[in-house]
């Protein structure tokens, strides 16, 4: 059978919630196929029943799996999972629930199965993670979209965002990191695998404002001028950035990820600065950053030169117009040889130079399964 898409809502009340649902994601992407999506969690209370609040949510995946076949293995993971069949009538408490909403077009009715299923518009619980994750999917057998339904519920419960979020099976196991941290030569890619990866991990993501700097245009018009001033500001707002972070760290057991690592100012200044400047601004540096904690994986990515130059060209930022294969080959060496002078640093080189993983979702797995494999094999 050739692949559809399967979306399935997931519920648990008992126990610890959203460790529940996670390991039913999970277990889904073994068993079935793929996790495409995962929505936002909710809390909800108990509907039709007097039980302890549920947590509530919504994937999508690709299975080659018959409907029949998906419902026999969603109700093993249950089972599995330690739901008891019900004794009675009505609903009662459980560690997992999960319900197939949909699979692609298809309509079924019959006595094992029905779909879509038939309560998909009468639950707000339902429509609003499902929301989440295919706004614009057309709900069998209803002609109107999932935001349509959920704009027309009547649903009156209750339901709020929890603050914690599900994590897709292929970037899981980066959960481990409370800190991660990508860097690379100008033009890589950092800041968009950044935010790729914090959005999976539903981590704070912290960005290097070099936008903002005024010294920076400066800089490429006159190196020579203007790169003691650049790498100070530089240098003093990376620091306000570090005690930002370090009170998100210390509030919330969120995790973050960021596009840049604060040593990146002695990588740059050892040869945009004088000797004499350098040596300087390492005094400073060492002195303001006395207390710096190290992430807990450092992620380095590689790319050729060519594709370096290309990458900057085409995000068009006119003071970048002046860099050239030479400064980017010693913008390189000075990562390289930060990476050999910290050998005690969870450091991971990715070669990403035959990779599009901005507009492949398959490029940026295959980082993923890069990282996973690289961190096994160094445990």
């Amino acid at each position: 059978m050739s692949k559809q898409n399967i979306y399935i809502a997931l519920g648990s009340n008992l126990g610890n919630r959203l460790a529940n649902i996670q390991q039913a994601v999970n277990a889904i992407n073994k068993q079935l196929g793929k996790v495409l999506l995962c929505s936002s969690v909710y809390e909800v209370p108990a509907v039709g029943f007097s039980g302890s609040e549920f947590l509530n949510a919504c994937l999508v995946a690709s299975s080659d799996k018959t409907p029949e076949q998906v419902l026999k293995t969603l109700q093993s993971i249950e089972e599995q999972m330690g739901r008891k069949p019900s004794v009675g009538v009505g609903y009662s408490d459980r560690p997992i629930d999960l319900d197939l909403l949909m699979v692609d077009e298809l309509t079924i009715t019959s006595d094992q199965l029905t779909l879509p299923h038939p309560s998909i518009q009468e639950r707000m619980f339902v429509l609003q993670p499902l929301f989440d994750i295919a706004p614009e999917k057309i709900v069998p057998n209803t002609n109107s979209a999932v935001s349509a339904l959920r704009d027309r519920c009547t649903d009156r419960t209750n339901i709020g965002l929890h603050p914690a979020g599900l994590q897709r099976p292929v970037v899981h196991f980066l959960s481990q990191f409370n800190r991660i941290c990508v860097e690379g030569t100008i033009g890589c890619g950092k800041t968009s695998l950044a935010k790729n990866i914090a959005k999976d991990l539903h981590a704070k993501l912290f960005l290097e404002r070099f936008a903002e700097n005024p010294f920076l245009p400066k800089f490429y018009d006159d190196a020579q001028r203007y790169a003691f001033p650049l790498e100070m500001s530089f240098l003093a707002d990376r620091f306000k950035q570090q005690r930002e972070l370090s009170e998100q760290l210390n509030l919330f057991k969120q995790g973050i990820v960021s596009d840049y690592e604060v040593h990146k100012s002695l990588i740059f200044s050892q040869f945009t600065l004088s000797a004499d400047e350098y040596q300087i601004y390492r005094k400073v540096f060492y002195g303001m950053m006395r207390d710096l904690q190290k992430p807990d994986l450092y992620i380095l990515l590689k790319q050729t030169t060519p594709r370096l130059l290309a990458n900057i060209k085409k995000r068009g930022r006119s003071y970048e117009r002046s860099i050239d294969a030479v400064y980017l080959d010693r913008v390189r060496r000075g990562y390289q040889e930060f990476v050999r002078s910290h050998p005690d640093w969870n450091i991971v080189e990715v070669d990403v130079s035959a990779l599009d993983f901005v507009a492949n979702e398959s490029d940026y797995e295959h980082i993923l399964r890069q990282l996973q494999s690289t961190l096994s094999v160094a445990k």
